[in-house]
């Protein structure tokens, strides 16, 4: 089983409270990212619910070296659009309250799931589509693999939105070529 990771921007909605708490999304459904991956709603429900039956949680690391974790997850969960996480960075530790603080300046502006593909498909513009996923970890990154789950200036067109347009003209060219 190779882990595999994926990362989010944070937006506008992720807020830091009191030094210590963070939230936002972790995935967003339907986005396609730099790597030509979408993640489908509903991707990570059964691996929630297998936690959750297991007694156990996602887990939050710092850039996903599981020997740096930094803090408690407290609320994971899949909504319209997409894995909403809540928690906090531990400040009783070194790392924690580096992170907290990394955050707060906007230096770290990440996020990034880890975890196991379970069901994907490939999509007519030849990009996977993650079906189900085995949720292991959701760490705080420098280096988003998502990056249209950011704030852009009004009418900007997100990096990663651009990258699948070009992916689907390329498609749609190799195909015509082909005789598809």
């Amino acid at each position: 089983m190779d882990l595999e990771t994926k990362f989010c921007r944070f937006d506008a909605e992720v807020t830091v409270v009191d030094g210590a708490k963070i939230e936002g999304y972790a995935s967003l459904f339907g986005a396609c990212d730099q790597g030509g991956d979408v993640v489908a709603q509903g991707a990570y429900g059964g691996s929630l619910k297998r936690l959750g039956a297991e007694g156990r949680a996602v887990k939050m690391l710092w850039q996903h070296d599981p020997a740096q974790p930094i803090g408690v997850w407290d609320e994971v969960h899949e909504d319209a659009r997409g894995l909403y996480v809540k928690g906090r960075l531990l400040d009783s530790i070194a790392k924690g309250r580096e992170a907290a603080a990394l955050v707060a300046a906007g230096a770290i502006d990440g996020l990034s799931i880890g975890y196991r593909t379970v069901r994907a498909t490939k999509t007519d513009k030849g990009r996977r589509l993650l079906q189900e996923l085995e949720l292991w970890e959701v760490s705080l990154v420098t280096f988003p693999m998502l990056p249209s789950a950011r704030v852009a200036a009004k009418g900007d067109l997100p990096e990663a939105e651009a990258w699948c347009e070009l992916a689907d003209v390329l498609e749609d060219a190799r195909r015509s070529l082909a005789g598809v």
